[in-house]
């Protein structure tokens, strides 16, 4: 791409990845690691959230510090109201992900997915919805652009919800986090919603356009493809049309903390520390992408 078509392209976009409540953790404190050392990504031009990652992007949006999202994780009192996801309900999902790859099409993989979800019992939807509601300082959209990733569950199609959508962004958070199987579909508009991790954990082929592009993803690249491109070739998207990107996942550290099922509750408080932790060690990295117009890909954890 020629230097003029470059100055046309938006700055900065901030990509946060889909990890259950650990992940939201974990991103939360990497965020509250880098401000501690004068790098706040809260300046991204767009932000676009799916599944963890779409209640991180709202909570950024509010008027709340990061620390005080981070005192969230790591004070019990502030961690009222949560729900436990039903073990068996967690072992019927991951039953359910095995039979996935006898269906080669990825868009009636998705499909599928969404009606084994829209058929599958679990907890009431105003029930979940609440706990969503709560995780959110504030029920207003960011004034920042913010977009917010889900699927529908009858179509199997993309949808992404800003504050132009004449969505509640409560609404809009809990769909992009109704994980199939483990929490129920959201009712928008007559429309059943599911989560947007089922095209992508991170879909940041969505900042298409952006000169500089930085992700977070709880889960990596090593997370089995459902729909859509795998991270690497939404990363490769977003290259060929002139963008730099910069990739996060957690460190040895981190994935410990995380552990094997990221919506346990035990996992909230130990992934934040270690988040926090490693943004404090890699701070230079993260700084030296976002604030410099340096060439090249990066993949840091």
């Amino acid at each position: 791409m020629d230097s003029f078509a470059c100055l046309k392209m938006k700055d900065r976009a901030l990509v946060l990845g889909g990890g259950g409540v650990a992940g939201i953790a974990w991103m939360t404190g990497f965020l509250l690691g880098l401000c501690e050392r004068n790098v706040d990504l809260r300046a991204a031009d767009l932000t676009i959230g799916t599944s963890a990652g779409a209640t991180l992007a709202a909570q950024l949006g509010s008027t709340a510090s990061l620390d005080e999202l981070f005192q969230r994780f790591v004070d019990p009192s502030s961690q009222d109201g949560e729900i436990e996801p039903d073990p068996r309900l967690l072992e019927s999902f991951r039953e359910f992900r095995s039979t996935l790859p006898s269906i080669s099409d990825p868009a009636e993989r998705i499909r599928h997915i969404g009606k084994w979800a829209l058929e599958n019992p679990t907890v009431p939807e105003s029930e979940r919805r609440a706990v969503v509601a709560r995780r959110l300082p504030s029920h207003h959209w960011p004034e920042a652009e913010t977009h917010i990733v889900v699927v529908d569950a009858h179509s199997g199609e993309m949808v992404i919800f800003d504050r132009n959508s004449q969505v509640d962004l409560v609404d809009a958070v809990t769909a992009s986090c109704a994980v199939p199987g483990i929490w129920p579909p959201v009712t928008i508009h007559g429309r059943r919603f599911i989560d947007g991790g089922v095209r992508s954990a991170e879909n940041a082929d969505l900042a298409k356009g952006y000169a500089r592009t930085l992700i977070l993803s709880p889960m990596g690249t090593t997370l089995p493809r459902i729909g859509g491109n795998s991270l690497n070739g939404q990363i490769d998207i977003l290259h060929s049309s002139g963008g730099k990107t910069c990739l996060v996942s957690p460190d040895p550290k981190s994935r410990r903390a995380i552990g094997l099922n990221p919506l346990s509750l035990e996992a909230r408080r130990p992934a934040a520390e270690a988040g926090r932790e490693q943004g404090r060690r890699i701070v230079a990295d993260v700084a030296a992408f976002w604030n410099a117009d340096i060439p090249g890909k990066f993949h840091i954890s």
